[in-house]
């Protein structure tokens, strides 16, 4: 059963083209790669995909509901991590992750789960703003799982995380429906079963592995 169904989404900026025309088709459960070069419009399709940027045209469905359309009883469906982390500094990863927890009616005991799933229960106390880079990444991956999302949106998770990320990534992506953008073809490849790829905003089509993807 597909949980997300685009047709035809375009956008512009001003007078500038990001996308144009990009169809895509997700299963429920299917991780899917975005790949492309930077500017490519990678990050434009993900954002339109968390509903946090509305189409210049064209549909989107996810979950059955119109994305531009219903867009707010789609942010429960929706988990999403984007380059910036959107920590509060001054809260500690586990105010943080309590914070979310009020503001998507979320019970706190899901906090250390999360917390757990990215190997930050030892942090939990530590100021967000006190974190590396790396942890704060897998602080704001840790939000974007707290509600259990149908539909997780990750730009380029594994930033900052070293060695092991993808084996966090593994772990994070277990039994959900996955969007990743990345420029990492061999964790694209290892993450995900199908790849969208964009060129100057154009859908190039699909692969069914990332590894005939030239």
């Amino acid at each position: 059963m597909s949980l997300v169904v685009g047709n035809g989404i375009t956008h512009w900026f001003g007078r500038e083209l990001a996308l144009e025309g990009v169809d895509l088709v997700i299963d429920t459960g299917e991780h899917m790669a975005v790949l492309g070069d930077n500017g490519a419009g990678k990050t434009t399709l993900l954002r339109i995909l968390s509903t946090m940027l509305r189409p210049t045209s064209g549909r989107l469905q996810i979950a059955g509901l119109d994305a531009v359309k219903e867009r707010r009883r789609l942010r429960h469906y929706l988990g999403y991590v984007a380059h910036a982390t959107g920590l509060y500094p001054a809260l500690t990863a586990a105010e943080n992750l309590e914070f979310f927890c009020d503001l998507q009616e979320v019970a706190r005991t899901r906090v250390e789960e999360a917390l757990d799933v990215v190997g930050l229960v030892p942090m939990a106390k530590r100021r967000a703003g006190e974190l590396s880079r790396g942890m704060q990444q897998r602080l704001a991956i840790a939000r974007a799982i707290l509600h259990e999302p149908r539909l997780l949106i990750l730009d380029e998770p594994d930033t900052s995380l070293g060695d092991d990320a993808a084996d966090l990534l593994t772990r994070v992506m277990r039994d959900k429906t996955v969007v990743m953008a990345t420029h990492d073809h061999a964790l694209a490849n290892r993450l995900c079963q199908r790849t969208l790829i964009l060129r100057h905003g154009r859908s190039h089509g699909t692969a069914s592995r990332l590894h005939v993807v030239k």
